[in-house]
């Protein structure tokens, strides 16, 4: 199996150039579903890039199925802008709509017909015919549904349309595991006591206090729901303070794309011997404090992540990630 790598890239401020920065990842510079170079179109509630021939072909589908923007000539929403750099872009979108591309199926080109272009697209969002089965989804006249029967709003392909999140909006679960930090900041006259929040999406779960301790070790496991519409996860220090506001102690974000890719192409992993499926390399462009490699053992999926903190003067952490599938 080839190792794959991807790359977290912070957007900088301002909606459209929140969209700029998206768009220039190398997976985004390409059609999602034809490969035609420079995109100028995207569909907001999938989250995907796609060139003006496809956009035309999602147009026709309506905007419950694909929500069709021009990057330059429409205005965004906050909502929608959102929506795309939480998907990520064409990568991870892919990895979901083609899960389950049938052996020998080809997917359209930028000079392929209409009539192709459409049955490729229609068969892949519309029908949904690519996805993991329990995945997909059938319409009614006000919801979605899972083959399972979980009910859904029908706007569940985007982010902002939701403010809570039901148990069939999840892929999956995430196992954090706070190993550890090491050289943490003093908040106090010479120490801290510090504790680890989690955030991803809605959700925030957070560790016991860890008394007069600049290197703790929690050794504690937190859990988390991984929506369909996943962000970064994002990590705060603080240090608790009885009398006063606690102090924040460093922050940092784990770019979950890599691991949530090989949880759903690698499939069940209990019929899988020990390997390394990649890693998350460490750059100047994200908080590790070294490469953050992605593990299956003992039938389990694992990251380890050690992270230097951000925006304080010293301080690492160490997590542990467990991918847990929905169905456990």
């Amino acid at each position: 199996m080839s190792t794959r790598y991807y790359e977290y890239k912070k957007p900088v401020q301002g909606n459209a150039r929140k969209l700029k920065d998206l768009l220039v990842r190398s997976d985004n510079r390409v059609c999602a579903d034809c490969s035609a170079p420079d995109p100028k179109w995207a569909s907001a509630n999938i989250g995907v890039f796609i060139c003006l021939k496809c956009s035309d072909v999602h147009r026709s589908l309506g905007p419950d199925i694909s929500k069709v923007l021009s990057i330059t000539l429409d205005g965004w929403s906050n909502d929608e802008i959102d929506s795309m750099i939480e998907v990520g872009g064409n990568s991870y979108a892919n990895s979901i709509y083609e899960a389950f591309l049938p052996r020998g199926t080809l997917k359209p080109k930028a000079d392929s017909s209409n009539e192709d272009r459409t049955k490729f697209i229609r068969s892949k969002y519309e029908l949904q015919e690519f996805l993991k089965p329990s995945l997909r989804m059938v319409s009614s006249k006000s919801s979605f549904r899972y083959d399972s029967g979980k009910v859904l709003d029908k706007n569940y392909g985007s982010v902002s349309s939701r403010k809570q999140e039901s148990l069939g909006e999840f892929i999956g679960m995430l196992k954090v595991k706070v190993i550890r930090g090491s050289n943490l900041a003093i908040r106090d006259i010479r120490t801290s006591d510090p504790y680890v929040i989690l955030t991803l999406g809605h959700q925030t779960v957070q560790t016991t206090v860890k008394h007069s301790n600049l290197n703790p070790v929690w050794n504690e496991e937190l859990n988390l729901s991984v929506p369909r519409r996943y962000g970064a996860l994002k990590l705060q220090v603080f240090d608790h303070d009885l009398f006063s506001a606690d102090d924040i102690m460093g922050e940092a974000e784990v770019n979950l794309q890599l691991l949530i890719t090989a949880a759903l192409e690698l499939g069940d992993l209990a019929m899988l011997d020990d390997m390394q499926f990649g890693k998350w390399s460490k750059s100047g462009e994200n908080a590790l404090a070294r490469d953050s490699p992605i593990n299956v053992v003992g039938g389990k999926l694992k990251q380890e992540v050690a992270l230097v903190l951000q925006n304080v003067e010293s301080g690492e952490l160490e997590l542990e990630l467990e991918w847990i599938p929905v169905d456990q």
